[in-house]
């Protein structure tokens, strides 16, 4: 297997996506695995995909043999999908869009993203999310028309599954980023691309394998509940069973890794994940919210990251 330098830069996600890893990937690579480290874990297994940061930094830098990534968001498992495979159409449909938005008033804009958000949802239901049409390449431009201009980047629907962030008022928003599409686009070519609950991912699953398990977060408190990234939420009940699934992996021989957010923030005395995740290694590393409406509440918080593995670089208990 092929060594990459390490100073090669990593590939970014082309997509804005709330909970985004990309500020924590130097606490991760501190924690990665030792046989990841000296290229003995020929496959890499991410269930919750997101923004794909975990996976674009290391797919590339440690030459995995197959990537199996998943996620229950169908309109990102299209999107993926799309960037893999139809990558040159889906940047000359961006093209087009970018090149009308910003030959529009700053009051014509508002009208653009509103109609386009209009048009991503009433095409909802008329989409197959299972086999591919050549409608997904226009969906996934859409959708990435919208991460770009909408505000906070944010992907969140409502009860019906409907897109309904309001517009971001950028003044000139990355909307088409053809370096960064054409780089994901090669590094998923050795990607399988399922969507799914994420136990869909454990037939990929084997002593060669290590496992990045990013779920939705447990909210720290109810106001900072966000549950929209689909339409089903993800309950303490989810958590629970993905604390069982994160034991059947380890049963298993892989190497995985968790992160959530760390409910002690918020009260010292509540033990949740240090009960679910009781016998493996909890760490509590300093993240900063990207995300919230009250500015007094976006400051440095901890967060979590669980191993099924000693990582000899422990920061708390």
């Amino acid at each position: 297997m092929t060594i990459q330098k390490s100073e090669e830069k990593a590939v970014k996600p082309f997509l804005k996506w709330a909970g985004g890893k990309t500020q924590l990937l130097a606490e991760f690579e501190h924690r990665f695995p030792r046989e990841l480290k000296d290229h003995r874990l020929s496959n890499f297994v991410e269930p919750f995909i997101g923004g794909g940061a975990v996976f674009f930094a290391i797919n590339k830098k440690y030459g995995f043999e197959t990537a199996y990534i998943c996620d229950s968001n169908e309109e990102l498992v299209i999107a993926y999908r799309v960037v893999k495979a139809k990558v040159d159409a889906l940047i000359d449909v961006l093209r087009v869009l970018e090149t009308t938005f910003f030959e529009t008033t700053a009051e014509e804009r508002s009208l653009l993203y509103y109609k386009i958000r209009e048009n991503y949802n009433n095409n909802k239901e008329k989409t197959d999310f299972l086999h591919y049409h050549s409608t997904w390449v226009q969906r996934t431009a859409e959708l990435i028309f919208l991460n770009r201009t909408c505000f906070n980047g944010l992907f969140r629907v409502n009860s019906q599954g409907w897109f309904n962030v309001p517009f971001g008022s950028y003044k000139n928003p990355r909307i088409l980023d053809e370096q960064t599409l054409k780089e994901a686009s090669e590094s998923l070519q050795n990607t399988e691309i399922s969507l799914g609950d994420f136990t869909t991912c454990e037939r990929f699953v084997d002593s060669n394998t290590f496992v990045y398990l990013d779920p939705p977060y447990r909210p720290l408190n109810r106001t900072s509940k966000f549950t929209g990234y689909s339409k089903g939420g993800f309950s303490d009940s989810d958590q629970v069973r993905l604390a069982e699934f994160f034991k059947t992996l380890d049963h298993q021989g892989a190497k995985v890794m968790l992160s959530n957010s760390d409910p002690k923030n918020e009260d010292p005395d509540d033990s949740f994940f240090d009960t679910l995740y009781a016998g493996y290694p909890i760490d509590r590393v300093p993240a900063k919210r990207a995300i919230n409406s009250n500015g007094d509440r976006r400051g440095e918080i901890s967060e979590l990251i669980i191993t099924n593995y000693p990582t000899n670089y422990s920061t708390s208990g």
